[in-house]
């Protein structure tokens, strides 16, 4: 792509923006050369300048500056993300999108919010709270992740079991396109809940990472707020008897909002992190939580306790607020305690998101514990497993080359497992370029057709570059 002398690219974005939001400074720009991702701290990826729009029109105009002059523009939220997606792969524009943080409207008569991409998770909801409702995909990160970065990922999380992902509460967006046309999915002026008329271009749009353009507003569909909630905690002295737990419980026509397991690695970081946690000792724990109505809540609880002791294993079941978040906490501090394992070593984000089948659940945890052990790396696995999303924890020392090494090889064969279970390489995560080079194992000649859809709206590609394809 043609270079812009940066002088002249940040002469004409003044012209646009406020001079206070147009970022020039070395330092501030190599703030977003980097994300969560192991592979942006090993190669810093600087972009020429950083741009804070807060008007679909400063958008528009940033866009059709950069299509006319074939310059690079990758949109960014709050940069958690762990895949490289948000950052500058070709320098450029980085749009920073995280101060454009306003819930426009609640429509709580008609179950939906407008918001604008910044907004972070955590606020959102605790604004719907106030109307008696809530935005039920609740990633990890929910205290810093944006909504934008949701829906450009398709995040999920702890309670996609029951609620879904980000994609199936999507009403529609406003996106302004790499050429600066601005368009609304999902109907011009429509409110409603359903809608079938035309091809479904919200879906095209959510989940693409910023490959096919800007998205400025979300509208989207929010549910009541439940009124109860219980955590039932069980522990397995063998790791296979956890996703057949899983699996006896939904044959009880039981749907939890959520099920997360913890290996025997990931019980003992919680508990050298913790020690007042005390997680008993064993191959696996699982943490199943259900909501809605006292008394439905009350009746599903019992129904796991008395699943889990068939198996058997011993269970603890709660509505004590104080209980439950204790019991919780275990699994919210699992991904900072994973590098308690080991006291020189660091905690990196590559190869942590694969999703399997839930019957390979163990079978892929066995086989992922024995490849640490063949390269010498700590992993610690915990995840979703009611829906087969497994992360992986890998800790390393990062200063050491031949560590280095041995970890890009422990995260090929990981990511090659996952689709060689019949699973994928992401749940949840996304591609970004941490997990591009496995696109064309994972979907054949699917991702030509990607490409060709990406060329349509983006015939300069200029989105984004370098990420997914």
């Amino acid at each position: 792509m043609p270079q812009i002398k940066d002088h002249y690219l940040a002469r004409a974005m003044k012209k646009i923006l406020d001079p206070s939001r147009v970022i020039e400074d070395d330092l501030e720009r190599t703030i977003y050369s980097c994300d969560s991702s192991f592979l942006s701290a090993q190669s810093r990826y600087l972009p020429d300048i950083v741009l804070l729009p807060r008007s679909t029109r400063e958008v528009s105009e940033i866009m059709i500056f950069a299509f006319e002059n074939s310059i690079p523009v990758t949109p960014r939220g709050a940069g958690s993300g762990e895949t490289c997606g948000c950052v500058p792969a070709k320098g450029g524009i980085v749009m920073d999108l995280s101060t454009w943080n306003t819930v426009e409207e609640v429509d709580a008569q008609n179950m939906q919010a407008m918001v604008r991409p910044g907004v972070v998770h955590s606020r959102l909801n605790e604004h719907l709270g106030r109307f008696g409702l809530f935005f039920p995909p609740d990633p990890g990160s929910t205290r810093m992740c944006t909504i934008g970065g949701m829906v450009a990922n398709n995040s999920s999380g702890m309670r996609a079991v029951k609620y879904g992902t980000t994609e199936q509460y999507i009403l529609g967006l406003e996106v302004v396109l790499p050429s600066g046309e601005i368009i609304i999915t999902g109907g011009k002026n429509c409110r409603s809940l359903k809608n079938v008329s035309g091809i479904n271009l919200t879906k095209l749009f959510v989940g693409s990472e910023g490959t096919l353009g800007v998205i400025t507003q979300i509208r989207l569909r929010v549910w009541p707020r439940p009124r109860a909630r219980g955590i039932a905690m069980a522990s397995f002295d063998k790791l296979e008897q956890a996703p057949v737990a899983v699996l006896d419980v939904y044959k009880a026509g039981i749907l939890p909002s959520g099920i997360e397991i913890l290996d025997q690695s990931a019980i003992r970081a919680i508990n050298l992190y913790r020690p007042e946690i005390n997680l008993p000792s064993c191959e696996a724990i699982l943490l199943f939580e259900v909501d809605g109505n006292p008394a439905s809540v009350h009746w599903e609880g019992e129904q796991i306790a008395e699943i889990m002791r068939k198996q058997p294993a011993r269970v603890e079941w709660s509505t004590d607020p104080q209980r439950m978040a204790a019991l919780w906490q275990g699994r919210s501090v699992v991904a900072a305690a994973a590098a308690r394992l080991r006291p020189d070593g660091t905690r990196v984000f590559a190869g942590e998101d694969i999703c399997i089948p839930l019957n390979k659940v163990a079978e892929s945890l066995r086989i992922i514990k024995s490849l640490g052990e063949e390269y010498q790396i700590q992993v610690v696995a915990y995840g979703h497993i009611g829906d087969g999303n497994i992360h992986t924890a890998l800790v390393i020392n990062p200063d050491n080359p031949d560590e280095v090494d041995r970890l890009g090889k422990l995260v090929d064969k990981i990511h090659r497992l996952a689709i060689d279970l019949g699973g994928t390489t992401t749940g949840e995560h996304g591609v970004g370029m941490v997990r591009s080079a496995y696109s064309l194992l994972e979907h054949g000649n699917t991702l030509e057709q990607m490409r060709i859809v990406k060329t349509a709206l983006d015939p300069k590609g200029i989105m984004n570059p370098g990420k997914i394809y």
